[in-house]
């Protein structure tokens, strides 16, 4: 593009995708303004520590600011993308009460992935998800605040309910959500509330298929299911939910679990920005694009991470995740770089290192660049290590590193406040201003 002034790119998400895109620019002839709604990056892998009182939020995110102080050719903007018009290149954002227009060379939208309800309306108003720092704290609230409940109450079919917990989906969150669960129960609150010491919380795994982690080899797939169920947790497979409301949930074959906690974390979609680019969106909301990451038909415009959809060697497309993204986001940055200058762009091709899961302390499956498998300890080494190197800033690592060694020596968990009652209102009824106190008589045991 020929141009007498500095071209300018709008890169729209903070996520791993658009962090790394920025970074990459940072010695380029461009001009970069960053947008996002918060003004900081989030750690997601670690969510669910957060979540089951590992970690507190501070720990796994990273004031955007922060990262970018030292690249002068960058600006960051706190605001919500409305519209995109690719026409006039221009971002409409809403910001501060009041919206700004921000005009573009290139744009780079990485707007990552929303939770998938599979349009179940009952799922998105009965369950919980795990996709922000916002998420991750309310459910926190809400699992405390239901063992704080069920210590006085004398029903109990309430009790059982709230004291079991439904995490839907095989993936990685979903296992790891699993696993820290029982984990924070059998080993932090069955020590603070009385009424725990005879009676064992139940945390279900459900899964629609006949597998866990499905991209695993089938060994690893069977030793995570081992790990789990040699944990505590219950394991169902091949038996989809098919409805859910504020105190059970039900599953293909008629089974009703009564429960006050349903974590939802069986899939994922594309961000709704890909529908302001007013092409054609592939399965899941993705947007096509080129191996240059450009949109097909879209000149000047990127799309990279969760939100691109783009076919590997096999015609698969390539799957939503942190590495991807990470990788997409570089390219998509290098190739801006090479237009301004006049050079060709390059294709993408992706360095797949593996995956992996922990289950809970020393239980894990790795999978390393896909050839060298590991469980148990070994995996769970590998595990931390990776995390602890992919955190951003020395003090969130070495904070995280303390309070992950704390907690593997003295089976602590940390974080047990409730913060803001900010529990989701169908779940659960906020805890009035003041509560009366029993008659001596009522419980004498602290038992159901």
């Amino acid at each position: 593009m020929a141009t007498d002034r500095v071209p300018r790119v709008v890169i729209v998400g903070a996520g791993f995708g658009g962090l790394y895109a920025a970074k990459n620019l940072a010695g380029a002839p461009v001009d970069v303004l960053l947008i996002d709604r918060n003004n900081f990056h989030t750690f997601t892998p670690l969510l669910y520590q957060v979540a089951t009182c590992g970690l507190e939020p501070e720990k796994i995110a990273y004031p955007v600011r922060g990262i970018f102080r030292d690249q002068k050719n960058l600006n960051f903007l706190m605001g919500e993308v409305r519209s995109i018009d690719t026409k006039q290149r221009r971002v409409t954002v809403q910001t501060n009460g009041t919206t700004r227009q921000e005009a573009y060379d290139y744009l780079i939208v990485a707007g990552g992935s929303a939770t998938n309800y599979f349009n179940m309306s009952q799922l998105e108003q009965f369950s919980f998800e795990l996709k922000n720092l916002d998420d991750a704290v309310t459910l926190r609230n809400h699992l405390l605040q239901q063992f704080e409940r069920a210590a006085w109450i004398d029903d109990k079919a309430k009790f059982d309910a709230m004291l079991t917990i439904v995490v839907v989906g095989g993936g990685p969150t979903g296992l790891e959500t699993a696993g820290a669960m029982y984990e924070l129960y059998e080993h932090v609150l069955r020590k603070e509330y009385p009424y725990l010491r005879n009676q064992r919380p139940r945390v279900i795994l459900v899964e629609a298929t006949d597998r866990l982690l499905i991209p695993f080899p089938e060994d690893l797939q069977k030793s995570a299911r081992a790990q789990l169920e040699t944990l505590g947790v219950e394991v169902v497979l091949s038996n989809p939910v098919v409805e859910t409301g504020d105190d059970f949930v039900k599953l293909k074959d008629g089974r009703v679990i009564a429960t006050r906690t349903l974590v939802w974390a069986a899939g994922v979609k594309a961000s709704p920005l890909g529908e302001m680019l007013g092409v054609k969106l592939q399965r899941g909301g993705r947007v096509p694009v080129l191996p240059t990451m450009e949109v097909n038909g879209l000149e000047y415009v990127y799309v990279v991470g969760d939100m691109a959809y783009l076919e590997d060697k096999q015609g698969k497309p390539y799957p939503m995740l942190i590495p991807v993204a990470k990788q997409q986001g570089i390219l998509a940055a290098n190739n801006i770089a090479r237009q301004v200058v006049g050079d060709s762009q390059h294709t993408f091709s992706y360095k797949d290192r593996g995956t992996m899961a922990t289950i809970g302390r020393s239980r894990a499956v790795a999978w390393i660049y896909n050839r060298i498998p590991l469980t148990g300890y070994l995996a769970w080494l590998a595990w931390l290590g990776l995390h602890l190197i992919s955190l951003l800033g020395f003090r969130n690592r070495l904070t995280v590193f303390i309070s992950w060694v704390w907690s593997y020596w003295t089976y602590d968990h940390s974080v047990r406040i409730i913060l803001g009652r900010n529990s989701r209102e169908t779940k659960t009824e906020r805890l009035p201003d003041t509560v009366p106190v029993p008659e001596p008589a009522v419980r004498t045991a602290n038992t159901p």
